[in-house]
């Protein structure tokens, strides 16, 4: 079986999972649109392929075995401006629940690392940009990945200029209950953080700025192979960037926070078929 089809059967079931299935048809007979895990499906494969919306739908309209998995024909697809209209209307809450799951695809080893990269918004002309007041030309992205299947298990975005100590307690507290340890470098550097950790029962790894020798000390009891994993996050964001694009096409700024977060579900799909 080719990576796609396993890749697209386990994009099915994680929708069908997320949107909670009753056995309704992929595309009913007499129209009225597809079906929502369908809709969840496409558009997991059309980050898969890193197409646009109409590049991808012609490109499934080739594959009938593929839109088999989905209980589609090529008959069945619609305009690739139905597609958009579908991703607009979908709720972050849904996706956010779509990641989970593909979270628990993978065995969890209660150790994670944190980190924070940028996504560049794709160009827009002048005349949107002015139309809209779309003026932030990037997007930081907060993730929480496991350190030993680099598997993505939350991701927040913002257009804000926010400290990443904030930002990672706010990841860090969603996901307290299933980690060990946090490992992360000196931009976490906040006590208050560390403790906030600690009082969830979750051990800090992060380094202290060296001011006073006791910081050495800290730090010299931190190192380790645990702590050396927070390197991790990178490398997830490398290869998100390198296979899935360092942009993201959704025009509002709601439309860009699903994008991000379904990137890392098809990350995590991807990754899951490694094993």
């Amino acid at each position: 079986m080719s990576k796609i089809s396993r890749f697209t059967q386990k994009a099915v079931q994680l929708a069908k999972n997320a949107v909670g299935e009753r056995g309704e048809v992929a595309a009913p007979e007499g129209g009225g649109g597809f079906a929502e895990y369908a809709v969840v499906s496409l558009h997991c494969l059309r980050v898969y392929l890193e197409k646009s919306y109409r590049e991808a739908l012609d490109l499934l309209s080739e594959m009938p075995q593929i839109l088999g998995e989905i209980g589609l024909d090529a008959a069945d697809l619609s305009d690739h401006s139905t597609l958009v209209k579908w991703f607009d209307r979908i709720k972050t809450a849904l996706w956010r629940v779509l990641l989970r799951l593909s979270a628990q695809l993978h065995e969890p080893s209660g150790h994670a690392a944190i980190d924070a990269t940028f996504f560049d918004r794709e160009n827009a002309s002048k005349h949107y940009c002015r139309r809209t007041n779309y003026r932030v030309q990037t997007l930081k992205a907060t993730a929480l990945v496991d350190t030993e299947s680099q598997a993505i298990l939350d991701v927040h975005c913002t257009t804000e200029k926010r400290h990443d100590t904030q930002l990672g307690w706010q990841v860090a507290r969603r996901n307290a209950g299933d980690l060990a340890s946090l490992a992360a470098d000196k931009g976490y550097d906040w006590m208050e953080l560390r403790e906030k950790l600690r009082e969830e029962g979750v051990r800090p790894l992060i380094k202290h700025r060296e001011f006073r020798p006791i910081d050495h000390a800290h730090n010299a009891r931190i190192d380790g192979p645990r702590y050396r994993q927070r390197a991790m996050c990178e490398t997830v964001f490398s290869t998100i960037k390198r296979t899935l694009g360092d942009a993201v096409r959704a025009r509002t700024w709601y439309g860009e926070f699903r994008e991000l977060v379904l990137m890392c579900v098809v990350h995590n799909i991807k990754q899951s078929l490694k094993q």
